[in-house]
């Protein structure tokens, strides 16, 4: 018979938009393990250079604890719900593969599933809100898209991250 050694569980939070670093401190101060896998991304403002770290999964900290921990995390402003990992196996596995895959070089993003032919609506930038047919896609995120004005057509090239699926 498998004993477990503790009760200590993976479990998923939700969170409020953009409070996955937040979460992170907060676990930290109530003494809550936190996994939450980053990327680089750097951006050119006025001719310099800057290095931001990203959630690799926007809206989700993952965290290492017992169930009697769950109250003081949904008393948290930053989470929007808990999710139980129902096969601790197999997600320990899946994140493992994910950290490792962040250890190496190589360029790592979620995919969008933002696709050619796909009607979409742009929602960030100076053209928030108008919508457009994808044209085709350039590496994992910028994306052409064919924007129809007065009967004629435009193309624009975007990260495939400021599109929805309409």
């Amino acid at each position: 018979m498998l004993v477990r050694m503790s009760d200590i569980y993976w479990f998923v939070a939700h969170t409020r938009p953009r409070c996955e670093k937040k979460l992170v401190q907060y676990c930290k101060r109530e003494a809550i393990a936190t996994t939450l896998p980053c990327y680089t991304s750097a951006h050119k403002y006025r001719g310099k250079t800057v290095v931001f770290k990203k959630p690799l999964f926007p809206g989700y900290v993952f965290l290492e604890m017992s169930p009697a921990k769950k109250g003081v995390i949904l008393q948290s402003d930053h989470v929007a719900n808990l999710l139980e990992v129902t096969d601790q196996a197999l997600f320990v596995h899946q994140m493992g593969e994910v950290l490792l895959a962040l250890e190496t070089d190589l360029e790592i993003r979620l995919a969008p599933t933002i696709g050619e032919g796909m009607r979409v609506k742009i929602k960030n930038g100076p053209l928030r809100g108008i919508e457009g047919w994808v044209e085709k896609r350039h590496g994992m995120n910028t994306v052409l898209i064919r924007l129809d004005f007065i009967g004629q057509a435009a193309a624009v090239k975007l990260e495939a991250t400021d599109l929805d699926r309409i």
